[in-house]
């Protein structure tokens, strides 16, 4: 049947569009008959514009409901190959419980059949018993004997069972406290990691702040060097700047003095010259009024007079400029006087505030000094603590790992005693069961070998029909299986990748779980009617080597050391493969190999095991 998904609410109807109103019919006066008038040609754009918008919207409304349709049927689609996949599986599953069936009912025809010829000759073995009641009385005796002693048999299986379930909780409970130990020495060694870390980060922590503390050491100390070379270098550049203003300003002054004085000396030369013009004129002049004598007399006076006066006016002129440049020395010095007293008063204020900076960081230090030992105090308490909650934790992992000790000891011991005083018990069993065998068979030895070789002969033939059946009940289950699966790579010795695993121990823990779970599974599903038979028959723990494939069928079952009993060799061909198909290779090792060979040693007793 194909399910169909709810269907989604259909989107709302499309509203239709409103009615074009239509033509407006006026009448004239004078008219014989009316006229239509149209409407605005406004309300014909309106109109188109919505039926535009109306068909947008429908056309929207249609690819939605297309997209929801095809989703539904994809929808559908996948849902019913799933149910057909469903349907497939469940019909392989029933064809193969079908072959099941089969098989089983063909056993259980032979198995009539056997028990209709063990009737029979149960019938007349009656029908002799009959005619012989002396003999009659003492098979029925024997009979009883053999009864007790399947009772007994049974209640000795029944024990093993019990010491068995025993023995398994006594390893859970051993699994146990060996999960708790190991939670205990976790938990320790949890502890002791957290305890070194912290010791670890606190050594790291008091590091760093020492170098911290160097650090700001060097830093300080480079930054003093640094701002007394500063200040060194700024005394320098301020005794070399005031210096240099000094012999700018001195220059600009002596610049100055030596213009001004060439501008004075030069008027005054302008002036001597223009008075000396002038006393030319004069001289000339006079010269000219008083003829010749008068003139070389007024020329001699006037030359005089004006070198008296030029030289009066030099000495002033060198006299005012000694003044002005006295003046200008002394202001020069006073000036460099409150420059220098400027300079000490900064110089004061420099020694005073680099005090106080050393002074400051002195108290940092010492603050710091303070703090780092209160630190590394605390750190050593810590660290105490630490080590006293690790030698605590130590002693209580000791004294718990002791007591399980001690409680799995004394488990062991009383397991050991169960198992001894069951193998007495079991011995005993088996010595009055073999006891009474052997009166039996002494005393029914005569009669019942006849009886005997026909019984052996048809046990014979019911193993060789149940083997013949097995095997071709192996064959029909291995090819179904051959044809379902349809292995990817070829079953050839020759290309297959293969990994061998010789024990319980291996590097890829992959591999080594596979084997485990495959050793599982034929430790759990063989019956213990098997077990018991195969425990029966004197034989020597074989050596078997299983080729599995990556799709778990069996590829090969080799015996490296036989049992030396061939029904027993037979008997685990017959186990491994009425278990197939195993467990399929897990991605990661299906990647790597295509066949794992697992080699064990069985031993039967009161369970298979795969050691």
């Amino acid at each position: 049947m194909v399910a169909v998904a709810p269907l989604e609410p259909a989107p709302p109807p499309v509203t239709p569009a409103p009615t074009v109103p239509a033509s407006v019919i006026v009448v004239a006066p004078s008219a014989s008959s009316p006229k239509p008038v149209a409407s605005p040609s406004r309300d014909d754009g309106d109109a188109a514009l919505e039926a535009a918008r109306r068909e947008a919207a429908r056309q929207r409304a249609a690819r939605l409901e297309a997209e929801r349709l095809e989703a539904e049927r994809q929808e559908a689609t996948r849902r019913a190959a799933a149910q057909l996949e469903d349907q497939r599986r469940e019909l392989a599953r029933r064809e193969a419980a079908r072959q099941e069936a089969a098989r089983q009912e063909a056993a259980g025809a032979e198995a009539a059949r056997l028990e209709a010829e063990r009737q029979e000759a149960a019938r007349v073995a009656a029908a002799q018993l009959e005619a012989q009641q002396r003999e009659a009385a003492r098979q029925e005796a024997a009979r009883t004997e053999a009864a007790r002693l399947d009772a007994e048999r049974q209640e000795a299986a029944r024990v093993a069972a019990a010491q068995l379930e025993a023995q398994r909780e006594a390893a859970r409970r051993q699994e146990a406290a060996r999960a708790e130990a190991a939670r205990l020495d976790a938990e320790r060694q949890e502890a002791a990691r957290v305890a070194a870390a912290q010791l670890d980060m606190q050594r790291r922590e008091a590091a760093r702040q020492e170098a911290t503390r160097a650090e700001a050491t060097r830093l300080d100390a480079e930054r003093q060097e640094a701002a007394r070379q500063a200040a060194a270098q700024l005394e320098a550049q301020r005794r070399e700047e005031a210096r240099r203003e000094e012999a700018a300003r001195v220059e600009a002054e002596r610049q100055e003095a030596a213009r001004q004085a060439a501008a004075r000396l030069d008027a005054e030369r302008r002036e001597a010259a223009r008075r000396e013009e002038a006393a030319r004129e004069e001289t000339a002049r006079l010269e000219a009024e008083r003829q010749e004598a008068l003139r070389q007399t007024a020329a001699r006076a006037e030359a005089a007079r004006a070198e008296a006066e030029r030289q009066e006016a030099a000495r002033q002129a060198a006299a005012r400029m000694e003044t002005e440049r006295q003046e200008a020395a002394r202001q020069a010095a006073a000036r460099q006087e409150a420059e220098r007293r400027e300079a000490a008063r900064r110089e004061e204020l420099a020694r005073a505030e680099a005090a106080r900076l050393e002074a400051e960081r002195q108290e940092a230090a010492r603050q710091a000094a303070a703090r780092q030992e209160a630190e590394r105090r605390e750190a050593a308490r810590r660290e105490e603590l630490a080590r006293a909650e690790a030698a605590r934790l130590e002693a209580e992992r000791q004294e718990v790992a002791r007591q399980a000790a001690a409680r799995l000891d004394a488990e062991r011991r009383e397991l050991a005693r169960r198992e001894e005083a069951a193998r007495a018990e079991a011995a005993r069993l088996e010595a009055e069961r073999q006891e009474a065998a052997r009166q039996v068979a002494r005393q029914e030895a005569a009669r019942i070998a006849a009886e005997k070789e026909e019984a052996e002969r048809r046990e014979a033939v019911r193993r060789a029909i149940g083997r013949q059946l097995d095997e071709e009940a192996a064959r029909r289950d291995a090819a179904a299986t051959a044809a379902r699966t349809q292995p990817p790579l070829p079953y050839s010795l020759s290309t297959a990748r293969r990994a061998r695993l010789w024990g319980r121990s291996d590097p890829n823990a992959e591999l080594v779980q596979y084997a485990e779970a495959w050793a599982r599974k034929i430790q759990f599903n063989t019956t213990p009617e098997t077990v018991r038979e195969m425990a029966k028959r004197p034989h020597r723990s074989p050596m078997v080597t299983v080729s599995v494939r990556s799709d778990g069928s069996v590829e090969k079952v080799n015996f490296d050391l036989s049992s030396g009993v061939p029904e027993v060799d037979e008997e685990i061909r017959r186990i491994v493969q009425s278990q197939t198909p195993f467990q399929a290779f897990s991605p990661a090792l299906a990647r790597e190999f295509d066949v794992i060979e697992i080699r064990r040693t069985w031993t039967f007793d009161v369970a298979v095991r795969l050691q």
